[in-house]
């Protein structure tokens, strides 16, 4: 009960409403639920003494793990200093705590900065905050936490929202070809995922052809710096903040292994182009050749696709034939629509195109395994696992279930 009231306080307080009008909204809810009268005047007591600032610096709680978020933990730090405007008074850290000796990346910038950390699960500290930044956290965050902080907790979130709410927006953002992303910073509300109401939206024009790696970078600077002006100016923010769009919402889900599987039956070579350039760099496309699993590398721009003669065209319009073209050391794999290329695998190790022709296409494999060339294919991986039922997620996403952007 008092932490709801306390949420209440803050909500009055920001609002800027009078004294006497503080007063009596603050009596009629406390009184109803209160069985004595002494719970209202310790709230009211600790409300006194720890006052709500109206302006900047800030006391800062950030939640973070991954280098997304070490950006805005950056800009956080440097702007303690009080050259820089001094937006930040203090600031504490929550994030993972180290597993088997691995350290994630916002742990390891604070403890090289030599800032408080707190591990996940948080035990609340004895001390107050103005205000909580969540950037690429992961977990859900509960009421009562969130109303400790008087101006709430911030979510500096990779997408427009609505549109890609989840986890993984930079993923689908790419996989989906988005020409236009961008950044929202919004308010977080408890038991659901990227709702709130935003405070400050910013787009982002997507180059040609890049990939979640490079994306998530950019949008990590463009994010830490939205985080800064919204800070500078917090309560104007939340007062004029909007609710986000009942239209338009999609999901981000996590991406898993299970969706590195190849169709070749149905993907197209703008698929595999868009599912390379969002999970490549992560994860490694595969697909399944005489029985084994190999990994596919450094897929090939679609002007660089040679042109084959009449018989190569010939020899691989089966979805999953394969040639090795020599001239331009190019393993090609025909799919749905068209070829795509690659210039590397992974079996045991990782080959040149070159390399796994000489040691599995060549003329003396073909006649050591009984096989003739024009009949090996890469198949494509049919068992359906209740994880792998993602495999050909983005194929029906992508046909089905896009939202184009406005």
């Amino acid at each position: 009960m008092l932490l709801h009231f306390q949420c209440l306080c803050v909500k009055l307080r920001i609002l800027r409403l009078s004294r006497s009008t503080f007063l009596t909204r603050t009596v009629s809810y406390v009184l109803p639920h209160s069985r004595d009268i002494s719970d209202f005047l310790r709230v009211v007591n600790s409300a006194n003494e720890n006052k709500i600032r109206k302006a900047p610096p800030w006391r800062v709680m950030f939640f973070g793990t991954d280098e997304f978020a070490v950006e805005s933990l950056k800009i956080l730090t440097e702007s303690r200093n009080p050259s820089a405007g001094k937006v930040v008074d203090t600031i504490d850290i929550v994030t993972l705590p180290v597993i088997s000796s691995k350290e994630v990346p916002v742990r390891r910038f604070a403890r090289q900065h030599h800032l408080l950390i707190h591990d996940w699960p948080l035990q609340w500290p004895c001390k107050h905050f103005d205000v909580g930044v969540v950037v690429s956290f992961g977990c859900l965050l509960k009421e009562e936490l969130i109303c400790r902080f008087p101006y709430g907790i911030l979510n500096v979130h990779p997408s427009l929202l609505p549109r890609w709410r989840g986890p993984a927006p930079v993923f689908h953002s790419v996989l989906h070809d988005d020409a236009v992303t961008g950044v929202t910073i919004m308010q977080i509300r408890p038991k659901r995922f990227d709702v709130g109401p935003v405070l400050m939206q910013k787009e982002f024009v997507v180059p040609a052809r890049y990939t979640s790696e490079e994306l998530g970078a950019d949008l990590s600077k463009l994010g830490a710096e939205m985080l800064i002006s919204t800070l500078k100016t917090l309560p104007e923010m939340i007062q004029n903040q909007k609710e986000q769009a009942n239209y338009g919402a999609t999901l981000a889900p996590k991406i898993n292994t299970a969706m590195s599987w190849i169709n070749w039956e149905e993907q197209t070579c703008y698929q595999i182009d868009c599912l390379y350039r969002a999970i490549g760099y992560k994860i490694l496309l595969r697909t399944l050749w005489q029985g084994e699993v190999i990994k596919l590398m450094d897929l090939v721009k679609e002007e660089d696709i040679p042109k084959l003669s009449d018989l190569e065209l010939k020899r691989t319009q089966i979805p999953g034939s394969f040639l090795f073209h020599k001239i331009s050391n190019i393993l090609l794999v025909r799919c749905k629509d068209g070829l795509v290329g690659f210039t590397a695998v992974k079996l045991k190790k990782r080959l040149s195109a070159a390399d796994f022709y000489n040691g599995y296409l060549h003329q003396s494999s073909v006649t050591r395994s009984g096989i003739p060339q024009e009949k090996w294919l890469f198949k494509t991986f049919k068992k359906q696992h209740k994880k792998d039922k993602d495999a050909n997620f983005f194929i029906h996403s992508y046909n089905h279930g896009r939202v184009k952007n406005k």
